[in-house]
């Protein structure tokens, strides 16, 4: 997880990022809020027993998203980990050569890089698990694709990590026109035993019926959500293992609040619930909990 060090609302993502708001507040004092936020959701994940590696941003640098490092790398169990090419020019200076040392030396071992950053120059973009939700057990990828998704480049990847793509388009209503919802993990997000989508999102009927199809082969409960809760990031979570490998979903309080009684009772047959505030952080960054943490299965040493 980067702690932010100068956040703010992004300029160059909200030009498809449709869950981004302005708020007029002092860039110090949301700066502020954004910290108190990001240390909040790790002190939660910690009492919990997760592992959490904090890693700082650079003030020289201008990322006002490297709250978000999901996006730019991701660590698979055979020691590869992957780095991504990303749509905003000013998120590039996220990929980082030290925080790869960084998660060496809290003795993780990393045997190889593929890296597709090079797709910028051809303004191709895949933006590491934000465009792909992973099924790393039964080997899928799910990826709705969108400006900052690409099909070839999806393709690529799952030759690479050897995984298969399942593909689809994923909507919002935004001023009563059907738009490519930015990332894959604001409507969905897949557990080990259950999946969470907003199948109101894909309006091609095949792809949906598609969708359902892997995920009930695979043996994951269906728990759909509203377009509304997807709104209040109700899609955008992580299951992550505690204390005695005790599993947790995590979320932000408010897609935790948007959940029906019914959808929470379906969720903790499965595991627990770990829920923090992030409202600052949602609103201007336009993202949540899940995208906060980049997830590592990287081997120990």
């Amino acid at each position: 997880m980067i702690r932010p060090i100068r956040f703010r609302m992004n300029e160059q993502t909200a030009i498809n990022n449709y869950y981004q708001q302005k708020i007029d507040l002092d860039t110090k004092l949301i700066t502020k809020k954004a910290q108190e936020e990001f240390d909040g959701l790790v002190n939660v994940l910690k009492e919990a027993g997760v592992q959490v590696i904090v890693i700082d941003d650079l003030l020289q640098n201008d990322t006002p998203d490297s709250i978000f490092p999901n996006n730019w790398i991701s660590f698979h169990e055979n020691g590869d980990i992957g780095l991504y090419p990303m749509f905003a020019k000013n998120r590039r200076d996220e990929r980082r050569q030290d925080v790869l040392e960084i998660i060496e030396g809290e003795g993780f071992e990393i045997e190889n890089i593929v890296d597709y950053s090079s797709a910028e120059k051809e303004e191709v973009y895949l933006e590491g698990t934000g465009s792909l939700v992973l099924d790393r057990v039964n080997r899928k990828a799910y990826c709705a694709l969108s400006p900052r998704a690409d099909e070839e480049l999806l393709i690529e990847f799952c030759e690479d990590f050897e995984y298969t793509p399942v593909m689809f388009t994923a909507n919002q209503t935004c001023d009563n026109k059907r738009l490519a919802i930015y990332h894959t993990n604001v409507m969905m997000s897949i557990a080990d035993t259950f999946a969470i989508v907003c199948l109101d999102a894909i309006d091609n009927n095949k792809e949906r019926k598609n969708l359902i199809k892997h995920l009930k082969s695979d043996g994951k409960e269906i728990v759909a959500i509203t377009e509304n809760q997807v709104n209040d990031f109700a899609g955008n979570m992580l299951q992550v293992l505690g204390r005695d490998k005790e599993k947790y979903l995590v979320m932000s309080t408010r897609a935790y609040k948007s959940l029906s009684s019914g959808q929470l009772s379906k969720i903790k047959n499965h595991c627990a619930i770990l829920h923090s505030d992030l409202e600052i952080i949602e609103k201007l960054g336009g993202g949540s909990a899940r995208c906060m943490m980049a997830e590592v299965f990287l081997p120990k040493i």
